[in-house]
């Protein structure tokens, strides 16, 4: 017997928004339980459905995260129609601390995967260990909105 689904039937629409684009708006939840909005650069990988951002150890939102790891993302296309939610569970790495560390490689990686190559990666490794960089993973378990391409 399997459980209903918050997702619906074909998602497909809605993980193209996810994945067409890399700026979002990341909403976790403040103490007092009203939302803290953040723009983010993201990367949505729909096998399986996750999402990564680069965050920094001490704001808001890392503080938001440790306390109550549900978050939300919200992404528009770049034609401004339609929409896509993705909601889920927060994982967030450990903190970079040395250039050639765990964290520093994931957030390599990631920053390949949304911007390309970096023209000094030596230089962006210490920058990583000096801003104290997280990576946030969202365990995605529900997406909704609307995507007028699927109309």
């Amino acid at each position: 017997m399997s459980l209903p689904s918050d997702r619906p039937a074909d998602d497909q629409p809605l993980k193209d928004i996810l994945a067409g684009g890399h700026l979002g708006v990341l909403a976790t939840l403040k103490r007092d339980g009203r939302p803290q909005l953040s723009d983010v650069s993201h990367q949505f990988d729909a096998d399986p459905d996750t999402i990564r951002v680069s965050i920094t150890d001490g704001r808001a939102k890392t503080a938001n995260l440790r306390r109550d790891p549900r978050a939300s993302l919200h992404v528009r296309p770049p034609s401004g129609a339609g929409y896509a939610v993705a909601e889920g569970i927060a994982q967030l790495s450990q903190t970079a601390a040395d250039p050639m560390d765990v964290t520093v490689e994931a957030l390599v990686d990631l920053y390949r995967t949304i911007n390309g190559e970096h023209p000094d990666w030596d230089e962006y490794r210490e920058v990583m260990v000096k801003d104290r960089r997280i990576v946030l993973t969202i365990l995605v378990d529900k997406i909704y909105g609307w995507n007028p391409q699927a109309d």
